[in-house]
């Protein structure tokens, strides 16, 4: 079928709206008409940086209904509001065991442009276009496997889900799932955009007493302490280790970095207490980053957290459940953008000005 889809022809180049051509969905495949889907920086560094193939449809944080599905598929049907997350074989050790986030073919099915089978979904001009995180969201329509939907609350608004499928997921779940601080523990969050935003609600859901959060952006700062950080710290204004270190005595338990600068990666180490566990999400730079001293002289733990370690068909319900609760209100970080003003969404996004961007597709 003919669709819309924001096409990027080459590396660097702005997102074009042109007609292109959808493939029927497959075997275990759906099709889903996108409502919304998020901007998420992931976007634009496949976008600038090239770590997917070009031509490509770029987009993974759609939400939207299905329309059809193809053989083999269960657990779906025609008019279900879904939300699309990252690809993942479903059949290798990590994705039995629960953690789909480290799955041995992740980055082939996510970043290598093509299905599960090698083949492609869309096409422009009889040539095929790369799919990316085995959806590429910026489109009228996707075919996704039915794997990567998840079935949610029709009562909720649809437009506003898409992003738990990849940045809010993560964030929240870096908290969640894999950090699990106990109540009345300490936590650092670095980075105040979506991701870090998402772990300041999801450690206030945890019960920690202390949330921290540390940014360079006053409005931003604003907003955490809004959404239940108990201290703020301006890295620009302030000494952000020893501010940490003076609101929690002896350093924090936790930290979540997502900010993936080396320099403020080193601080979410230095301001733990002995023990204390720092979260990377944020992607680092391939520079030389010296924490050798900092994790062993007080037995100190740094671990990379992908998607937050979730599993999406369990996980994201339980934010939209959380959310309908009042206790996740993620909708405070979004920003609704035309579809038309796909690359506004972007620049706005970079400068700061947005949060969480979010395109409306179609009704």
């Amino acid at each position: 079928m003919k669709i819309q889809a924001a096409v990027t022809r080459k590396q660097g180049d702005d997102f074009q709206w042109q007609d292109v051509e959808l493939a029927e969905p497959g075997l275990g495949e759906v099709r889903v008409r996108i409502v919304a889907t998020g901007v998420c920086h992931t976007d634009a560094v496949a976008r600038d940086l090239g770590i997917a193939p070009f031509p490509i449809v770029l987009g993974h944080e759609g939400a939207g209904v299905v329309e059809a599905l193809g053989a083999g598929v269960s657990g779906l049907a025609e008019g279900d509001h879904v939300v699309l997350s990252f690809a993942h074989c479903g059949q290798c050790g990590h994705c039995l065991t629960g953690h789909p986030t480290v799955c041995d073919t992740f980055n082939d099915l996510n970043f290598g442009g093509a299905m599960d089978d090698g083949s492609h979904r869309l096409r422009r001009d009889d040539k095929a276009l790369a799919t990316f995180f085995g959806q590429s969201s910026f489109a009228s329509h996707a075919v996704v496997n039915a794997r990567n939907a998840v079935k949610v609350d029709p009562e909720v608004d649809l437009a506003l889900l898409g992003p738990l499928g990849c940045g809010i997921q993560t964030g929240a779940g870096t908290v969640l799932n894999r950090l699990r601080p106990g109540f009345g523990s300490s936590l650092v969050v670095y980075g105040c955009g979506a991701v870090g935003l998402s772990a300041i609600m999801a450690a206030k859901i945890a019960g920690c007493h202390q949330v921290i959060a540390v940014d360079v952006h006053d409005s931003r700062l604003a907003l955490a302490a809004e959404l239940g950080a108990t201290h703020t710290i301006n890295g620009q204004k302030e000494e952000t280790v020893a501010r940490v270190r003076d609101i929690t005595g002896t350093g924090s338990e936790y930290a979540v970095e997502t900010t993936g600068v080396p320099a403020v990666v080193r601080q979410s180490l230095q301001a733990l207490r002995p023990l204390g566990v720092s979260a990377i999400v944020g992607v680092t730079p391939e520079v030389t980053l010296d924490v050798h001293q900092d994790l062993m002289a007080e037995g100190k733990s740094m671990v990379g957290v992908i998607e937050g370690d979730s599993v999406p068909r369990v996980f994201i319900p339980q934010l939209v459940s959380y959310y309908k609760d009042g206790r996740f209100p993620f909708d405070k970080l979004v920003k609704f953008y035309p579809a038309d003003q796909i690359n506004q969404a972007f620049e706005d996004s970079k400068q700061g000005i947005t949060v969480k961007p979010v395109l409306r597709i179609s009704n």
